[in-house]
């Protein structure tokens, strides 16, 4: 009895060190671009990404922009977050929300390849411009210098974003009390062409 606790507490043991090195985050090859016929110009020239890669991860961002994207109750809220002519209707971006909530302008994607390798499976973020003229991804979780060129990122940053479709759009006051929209970004990243 004393051998068999012995072993199972061994395999316990082993399976949680083996659970918590799969946990660790690794980085992975990322690129941003300002839209998808850079992505796809890139792909032609020998690019980390390929053109599937490129209009798979387009769409996927474009999908989170109308379900994430942050709104707002008016176009100057909107407008003091992203800047002047960074902002548009939901209305006009969804094609059946809202005139009256405003959202800013996709900016361009993030692509990451999440498995590694030319041929492994890519995710994306939607890029929105921020108030000080950086780039900040939907889930807020970075801040980028620039919406294209490549880098390594932790898949941390193609964490699926918060939904904000249906939800109340952000005022004034609580843009201001949540810092503004990229101002809460976790790091700062730039991208190298």
């Amino acid at each position: 009895m004393i051998k068999r606790s012995r072993r199972v507490a061994i395999t316990i043991v082993g399976a949680t060190a083996f659970t918590l090195a799969g946990c660790r985050e690794e980085p992975v090859d990322a690129a941003a671009y300002p839209d998808l016929q850079s992505c796809v110009n890139d792909a032609s020239d020998g690019g980390i990404f390929t053109a599937q890669d490129c209009e798979t991860a387009f769409s996927e961002a474009e999908t989170l922009h109308v379900e994430s994207a942050p709104r707002y109750a008016t176009l100057d809220v909107c407008e003091e977050q992203h800047g002047e002519d960074a902002c548009g209707t939901e209305a006009t971006a969804t094609q059946g929300g809202s005139g009256g909530i405003f959202m800013p302008l996709m900016a361009g994607y993030l692509i990451g390849n999440m498995l590694g390798g030319r041929a492994g499976m890519s995710a994306a973020q939607p890029l929105y411009k921020t108030q000080d003229g950086r780039f900040t991804n939907a889930a807020r979780s970075s801040t980028f210098s620039s919406n294209s060129g490549s880098t390594r990122l932790n898949t941390s940053q193609f964490t699926r974003p918060a939904t904000t479709a249906g939800k109340t759009p952000m005022t004034a006051a609580t843009a201001s009390s949540r810092g503004g929209f990229g101002a809460s970004g976790a790091g700062r990243t730039g991208f190298g062409g």
